[in-house]
């Protein structure tokens, strides 16, 4: 058995600034891991690549990896980048395989596609028309026909902060591999809802996601080989966005069926529910300004790398240092600009230097607006760690060279590459213990809550600006169909 695997995610927040060549999908260096790199690189780890490894090497199969990737969320990818994958990943499958098994994301657009999974998967199917094709998708997927119609198997992540990316591999690739051993009949039903439930809603581990991804985990237990429903990725202006959900089965097209409708019927019934209000920066501070026993987590949601922000925006850390809150550490503000200022400076020394607001966001009409910062330099490091986990446990981070400025208040970390906060190494790595704050600002939506969870006695969402922004009447959708709620009363 010869069994094709790689890796090729990006989410594309259409309306982001942030360019998103083929460097971006690099965990380190300057280009993604290819052939035994790949398997180096993802073996043991937490990710859907890990399990595709251990269930064909288990098999006994021959794997051929040609290329892996994962550029953090951003603007639109290059043409070259999307083409250096699929000519990689084409040429490995036109070589000949028995399968072929793909971690993917479900919402990438390039320049000139708007559906560049579905692309990419077309032109697998059109080289191996009968070869079986297995994908790990993203639960916020915008999911299109020319993906679904291009797969054998979908399975999407049911958990949010995202935890599960080994066992939604397994999810994929497990009927794919009994397929083939002539163990099973996967057959799949897919559709769409018009609806875009805000991603500040969209937590697995409160409702109304967690009792639809509990269903979905129900639907596996009584016997589907996937059930998944995709929440979908708004900050997408895209014909295919939307929520969806996918179900396969073993044979039972009518069950697949049923189950399909039942997960979306269920999604639209909930649909209010998915509405977020916001709540005006100033009573934000003023609530974490009465906090005494942390940490506190103070989210800059409206600026945050998983959702494809700039990271630059220092509207929520202005208003913390303008309301003298202490004790905080602050993660992060992305400005290379200023890290090579501090690095020049050296650790020890006082340094005043404007800091973020370097990135125009034309999309929404906002200029950068850096601010005047003064403090000491109190660590300077690579910006490389693992994470611990639960999510992508094992994997290299790289928020390339990074240094933590001292205001007396506020600890702020400045990195040079987009970093989610999504793991208690990404502060750990550079001294400081999370737990010993009093608050903690993260840039971040719902993804923080995989490390920082358990250590929080309370949560803030903090409006501040950036292209994630939480407020859908900033945003001017295009190509979205209408009508779509909650833009449109439905």
């Amino acid at each position: 058995m010869r069994v094709v695997i790689a890796m090729f995610k990006h989410e594309t927040n259409t309306f982001s600034p942030v360019p998103t060549p083929l460097a971006r999908f690099a965990r380190t260096g300057t280009a993604p891991y290819y052939g035994a790199q790949v398997l180096e690189a993802f073996r043991g780890t937490g990710t859907s690549v890990a399990a595709f490894i251990d269930l064909a090497e288990r098999r006994g199969a021959s794997i051929v990896a040609p290329i892996a990737g994962h550029a953090v969320p951003s603007g639109p990818v290059d043409d070259d980048a999307f083409e250096h994958f699929a000519a990689r990943i084409c040429e490995a499958v036109a070589a000949g395989c028995d399968a072929v098994l793909l971690e993917l994301h479900g919402s990438m657009v390039t320049r000139s596609l708007d559906d560049a999974e579905g692309e990419l998967l077309r032109r697998i199917r059109r080289l191996a028309p009968a070869v079986p094709i297995g994908v790990s998708l993203d639960m916020h997927a915008n999911l299109s026909e020319q993906i679904a119609s291009n797969c054998t198997v979908i399975a999407g992540y049911q958990t949010y902060p995202h935890i599960d990316f080994y066992e939604t591999g397994v999810r994929a690739a497990e009927p794919v591999l009994r397929m083939i051993e002539g163990r099973c009949v996967p057959t799949m039903a897919w559709g769409r809802r018009p609806m875009l439930p805000h991603v500040m809603r969209q937590a697995s581990t409160r409702a109304p996601n967690q009792q639809l991804q509990e269903r979905c985990r129900a639907m596996e237990q009584a016997g589907a080989l996937s059930a998944s429903l995709f929440m979908g990725f708004p900050h997408a202006d895209i014909a295919r966005v939307g929520t969806s959900a996918v179900v396969v089965t073993d044979d039972d097209p009518a069950l697949a069926a049923a189950y399909r409708d039942e997960l979306l019927q269920r999604a639209w019934d909930a649909r209010e529910s998915f509405v977020f209000r916001l709540e005006p920066l100033q009573a934000s501070i003023a609530r974490a300004a009465q906090i005494e026993d942390g940490p506190a987590i103070l989210l800059d949601h409206y600026d945050n790398a998983a959702s494809g922000g700039t990271m630059d925006s220092v509207t929520v850390l202005g208003a913390i240092i303008d309301a003298g809150l202490d004790d905080v550490a602050a993660f992060a503000i992305c400005d290379p600009q200023a890290v090579d200022q501090m690095i020049d400076a050296g650790v020890g020394e006082r340094v005043t230097l404007m800091l973020g607001g370097k990135t125009d966001m034309p999309s929404i009409g906002l200029r950068g607006q850096p601010r005047e910062v003064s403090g000491v330099v109190r660590v300077i490091t690579d910006g490389r760690y693992r994470n611990e986990g639960p999510a992508l446990r094992g994997v290299q981070m790289n928020m390339g060279r990074t240094v933590v400025l001292d205001t007396g208040r506020v600890a702020i970390v400045v990195i040079s590459k987009q970093q989610e906060p999504n793991d208690l190494a990404c502060l750990k790595s550079v001294g400081i213990d999370p737990a010993h704050k009093r608050l903690l600002m993260l840039k971040s939506r719902v993804h923080y809550g995989a490390g920082f969870a358990g250590l929080a006695k309370a949560i803030i969402e903090c409006a501040g600006s950036g292209v994630c922004t939480s407020d859908y009447s900033t945003l001017r959708f295009r190509k979205v169909p209408r009508p779509i709620y909650p833009l449109d009363a439905m």
